[in-house]
């Protein structure tokens, strides 16, 4: 008799790609980018964005002002809404995996729990560093599902944020190696996943279209599997990466 068990329902995450302009010769717009340890039960040994599930942290106020961009049109109901939570984590596991901190300098101080004590979170280390959460400048590119098959499954929210306001020297707590500011046409060339591709293929054209006064016009769309084919853009796309 054939067992058929249950989907695995996705854990809810959230993901950062930070794009800055050229600082290479190339001229070429860098995107950061680190690998993940072959050690890894989800995607181990490929080149992924700062990101991961969602924590208790990120379902409470940071404590700093949360101006959030407003949110594309057609989204879905929870992202919508929990927008502010999926801003956090973002902002959080950037810090955790990369030791970024996404900012712009400011005055203000944090609440006096955070500002005066030692604590390791992520709010913490804004406020030492002088600098304010950049929520306002963060917007969702992009959402995706992680295939039925996989035994560990994600729907993952990513944002883009502007790569010269993030703060600090690449290091993070390990999860993530090889960390690097990565030519955007050299990333295909990596062991990298198509969702990944896929992402910053979105991520650059929004980028393109804020340039042009156009920010919070364009869907963010929701990729998932269909079959063994991803969906719903047609592929290659601009950044020449095969199927």
């Amino acid at each position: 008799m054939t067992i058929v068990r249950p989907a695995i329902r996705p854990a809810e995450a959230a993901g950062l790609v930070l794009i800055r302009q050229a600082r290479s010769a190339a001229g070429d717009d860098e995107v950061l980018l680190g690998r993940r340890s072959q050690g890894s039960r989800f995607m181990p040994g490929v080149y992924v964005f700062p990101g991961g599930r969602l924590s208790a942290l990120d379902r409470r106020p940071s404590g700093f002002a949360e101006d959030l961009a407003p949110p594309p049109p057609g989204l879905d109901a929870r992202t919508r809404t929990r927008l502010a939570v999926f801003a956090r984590a973002a902002l959080r596991e950037t810090f955790e995996e990369t030791g970024l901190l996404l900012g712009l300098p400011t005055p203000a101080t944090a609440p006096a729990d955070a500002a005066t004590t030692r604590a390791p979170d992520v709010w913490a280390a804004f406020a030492r560093a002088g600098l304010a959460p950049a929520f306002g400048a963060l917007g969702l590119v992009a959402r995706a599902i992680t295939p039925t098959a996989s035994p560990l499954r994600f729907h993952t929210r990513f944002f883009l944020a502007e790569g010269a306001n993030a703060h600090g020297p690449l290091g993070g707590d390990g999860e993530l190696e090889d960390i690097r500011w990565v030519p955007v046409p050299a990333a295909p060339a990596l062991p990298i996943p198509e969702v990944t591709l896929r992402v910053l293929e979105e991520a650059l054209a929004r980028r393109a279209e804020d340039a042009q006064g156009a920010r919070g016009t364009r869907p963010a769309p929701l990729f998932r599997w269909v079959g063994p084919k991803m969906r719903p853009r047609a592929w290659p796309g601009p950044l020449g990466r095969r199927a």
